[in-house]
């Protein structure tokens, strides 16, 4: 295993308050380094000047859109600022959701949709792929495990109820989502054969975040842990996923509250 502290990607951080920021600061407590790709430059600076401040360290690296040259571009900022760090997981956690009536949604939501979740996922895969796979295999011991992990690196995915069933106002969310959910399953098939363990998540329910506070308006929602999932219940997962020994990876985790009606 490099000597170097270990670096983790994320690209989504929204205004800090949802999956993407609790995962960032909860790798960056477990001693990587942090790269924050994302657009709304306040929100970012704020989340890296965060963890800076509390004994970690990130980087933020704003992009204008979800394009791949920007993907591309923020890759190529972060590869010369961390020049040490071995890449060791990567978390696409960007995404673009529409809610409507099939027949009222724009050809500019569409293509929000198709170039967020579909093209920026393909981009961020690529540009992280191309760095893990020519580094040496980590070993590491977890837990007594025999052998310990054995793996080049880590590729998450955060995928939704849309990822597996649309419904009546989900046609170019879930049309999103099921592409990102075939990307990350084709490159689990083909990367696994390198050691690089690829995941993907399908978050069903409802997360606690300055956004739903605000559109739900319902104290006892946000009161009650079993009715709603916590962006930091998502990060405990994904470190769960990075943790596993590579005799028994998961491709897939479902994570939904205690609660949820399904």
């Amino acid at each position: 295993m490099s000597s170097a502290r270990p670096l983790f990607v994320v690209a989504g951080v929204g205004n800090g308050s949802g999956t993407g920021a609790a995962t960032a600061r909860l790798f960056a407590k477990q001693g990587y380094r942090v790269a924050l790709i994302s657009r709304g430059v306040d929100s970012l600076n704020k989340l890296a000047s965060e963890i800076n401040t509390a004994g970690g360290e990130a980087a933020a690296f704003p992009i204008k859109d979800y394009s791949a040259a920007e993907i591309k571009s923020a890759f190529t900022s972060l590869k010369a600022h961390f020049q040490n760090a071995p890449l060791r997981v990567a978390l696409f956690n960007a995404s673009f959701g529409v809610w409507k009536p099939f027949l009222e949604i724009t050809e500019e939501e569409v293509q929000l949709s198709t170039e967020t979740n579909i093209i920026a996922s393909f981009a961020f895969a690529r540009e992280s792929l191309s760095i893990i796979t020519k580094q040496d295999v980590e070993l590491e011991s977890e837990g007594g495990v025999a052998g310990g992990i054995r793996k080049k690196g880590t590729l998450l995915f955060t995928g939704a109820t849309a990822s597996i069933r649309g419904n009546v106002t989900t046609s170019a969310f879930a049309a999103g989502k099921f592409g990102v959910r075939a990307l990350s399953q084709s490159l689990a098939k083909e990367f696994g054969k390198q050691n690089i363990h690829v995941a993907h998540t399908i978050i069903d329910g409802g997360i606690l975040t300055d956004k739903s506070r605000s559109f739900r308006n319902d104290p006892n929602w946000e009161a009650n842990p079993d009715v709603r999932l916590s962006a930091e219940g998502i990060a405990n997962s994904y470190l769960y996923l990075v943790k596993q020994d590579s005799s028994a990876w998961s491709w897939e985790l479902d994570l939904r509250p205690a609660h949820e009606k399904w």
